[in-house]
């Protein structure tokens, strides 16, 4: 009896055997414990996962026993990833022959370890009617001697190769910005790309690649889904305008004479000609034609000898402006009492035909 009891008991402490499981212990690696972690790409690399289990049981004098299992680590390798994006909305706007121009660029470490990046600029892409001739790149400054996010000349700093490629701790970002010079010989309307590739400086290729030893905190470095190289375009187009300015008369005879109408002073028409008292009619038409703008354009016309400004007569665009200066467009030139010249600020103006007309009266 007593030999079947002791293997009751014996077979009631087997049952009783517990394993517990240890949450995995993470640790940082020196060189990153006070980083914090990657939210791009997960666990921060160099981090040691540890991890140990525990079995507990009963032993045949029912008194709880347990025993530990050896722990085991492993180092999180490095992931290399990076995206590039162009930070301007849309093609900047550029006149043939251009130098300087400015185009954007965001790149970010999409990778779980701290990284540097080479990066470089092309202007002969396919697909667009011409080839900006990059000239620099520039990284922007982000000490406070200029505005973050916008390109700051003499402050911004001139990116070399190797020498100052900029390093970025996961999920950080680098404005970047590329500057071009436009060929004199671009059309209006024409599109140029350029483009910024920012490559990590461990190494790319196809994901999964692997990099044995050189991962940050001692693991692998392993490329990720970007390949380790991001790029991205931007674009300028060409916006050209021309103006050309005519100026056109009608004589309109007194009425005393029986008025009509000539075109020109030695043109009658129903037999009248200019005449003491006729009235001119000046009307100065501008045309500006192409896809971009011309700013600051304005109007003035002198008024001509041996005749006299016909006050209030002034218009734009068919619609009257006064005479003295105030919010309307135009307004005229005075010497004393006597109106020597009207003038009409056109302001901005993109491709469109503006007319302003106004009168005098033959001395």
């Amino acid at each position: 009896m007593s030999g079947n009891i002791m293997e009751q008991n014996s077979t009631w402490s087997i049952m009783n055997v517990r394993l517990s499981h240890v949450v995995p212990m993470v640790v940082a690696s020196a060189s990153i414990m006070f980083a914090q972690p990657a939210e791009a790409a997960g666990t921060a690399a160099g981090t040691v996962i540890t991890n140990a289990a525990t079995a507990t049981y009963d032993d045949a004098g029912g008194n709880p026993q347990s025993v530990p299992s050896n722990p085991v680590t492993v180092t999180v390798d490095e992931l290399l990833d990076v995206t590039v994006v162009s930070t301007d909305p849309s093609n900047i706007v550029v006149q043939p022959g251009n130098t300087g121009r400015v185009l954007g660029f965001d790149v970010t470490n999409t990778g779980n370890g701290s990284e540097a990046f080479t990066l470089t600029a092309n202007g002969t892409l396919g697909g667009d009617q011409f080839d900006p001739t990059v000239t620099s790149i520039y990284l922007d400054d982000v000490s406070g001697g200029g505005t973050v996010g916008v390109y700051d000349p003499g402050v911004d700093i001139l990116y070399t190769p190797g020498s100052n490629d900029p390093v970025l701790a996961p999920d950080a970002t680098r404005r970047v910005f590329i500057l071009s010079t436009i060929p004199g010989a671009a059309g209006d309307g024409n599109i140029g790309l350029a483009n910024l590739t920012a490559a990590a400086t461990t190494g790319t290729g196809a994901p999964g690649t692997s990099f044995t030893g050189q991962g940050q905190g001692g693991g692998d470095a392993i490329v990720g889904t970007t390949g380790a190289d991001g790029v991205d375009d931007g674009g300028y187009v060409v916006q050209t305008a021309t103006i050309t300015f005519a100026k056109t008369q009608a004589v309109t005879a007194p009425a005393s004479l029986g008025g009509g109408t000539i075109s020109a002073p030695n043109t009658a028409v129903g037999g009248v000609k200019a005449v003491p008292g006729s009235i001119i009619t000046y009307t100065l038409t501008a045309t500006v034609s192409g896809s971009g703008s011309l700013s600051n354009v304005a109007i003035s016309d002198a008024i001509p000898a041996n005749t006299t400004y016909e006050a209030s007569s002034m218009t734009l665009q068919g619609s009257p402006l006064t005479d003295t200066g105030d919010a309307d467009a135009g307004n005229t030139s005075v010497s004393g009492t006597t109106v020597t010249g009207i003038n009409v600020n056109l302001g901005t103006l993109s491709a469109g035909v503006r007319s302003v007309t106004f009168q005098v009266k033959i001395n």
